[in-house]
Order: C-alpha cells, then structure tokens, then sequence
C-alpha cells in the first residue's frame, strides 16, 4: 500500500477592491422643499422625531427651504426606510438614498 499524499490546497485569491459591501454602505433620508407645510412645522417635526436641538432643526428646515433639500439622518436601509415612513406620516416630502 502507497502512501497517499494529501491534496494540495491552494490558498483562494480574493481579488483586491475597493468596494465597500452593500450592507456596510450607509444610507440618507432626505426632505425635499414642498410649498405646503410652514417652516416652523418643518423645525417641529425634526425635533420630534429625530431629537434635534432647536438649532438644528433649524438649520436643516433652512437647508430644505433654501436649498430644497437636507438630509436629516443616516443610517442603515432600514432605519432610513422607517425614518422616510415616519416623515410621510407627517406630510413631509422624504425620499431614501446610498450616502
């Protein structure tokens, strides 16, 4: 009886790249400027739902006035989805993108 040599293994090429995989990728909610809801409401709704600081709040709710857009959380998929749900719920014109 010959002595079986054991199979050689050859080590797996991964091939080199920069790509971050999709689930580590972040995600963004963002407010799109509407002609309906005041900006005060605006201000109120990022206080309440994401915690804001007046301030804040502010500054995003002029960011959307002025510039017609802000981005007001990041995260992953889902949590955007939910934030974006939310944001619906009270009227505001939110859409769900990769950062």
């Amino acid at each position: 009886m010959g002595g079986m040599a054991a199979p050689q293994v050859a080590p797996v090429e991964t091939p080199a790249t920069e790509e971050v995989p999709v689930s580590d990728r972040q995600w963004v909610t963002i407010v799109w400027d509407d002609p309906v809801n005041l900006m005060t409401y605006v201000t109120w709704v990022f206080q309440k739902l994401f915690g804001y600081s007046r301030e804040k709040a502010e500054k995003l709710m002029l960011d959307v006035h002025h510039k017609g857009r802000a981005v007001v959380s990041t995260g992953a998929r889902e949590r955007m989805e939910h934030d974006a749900s939310q944001l619906h719920a009270y009227g505001l014109w939110a859409t769900v993108d990769r950062s």
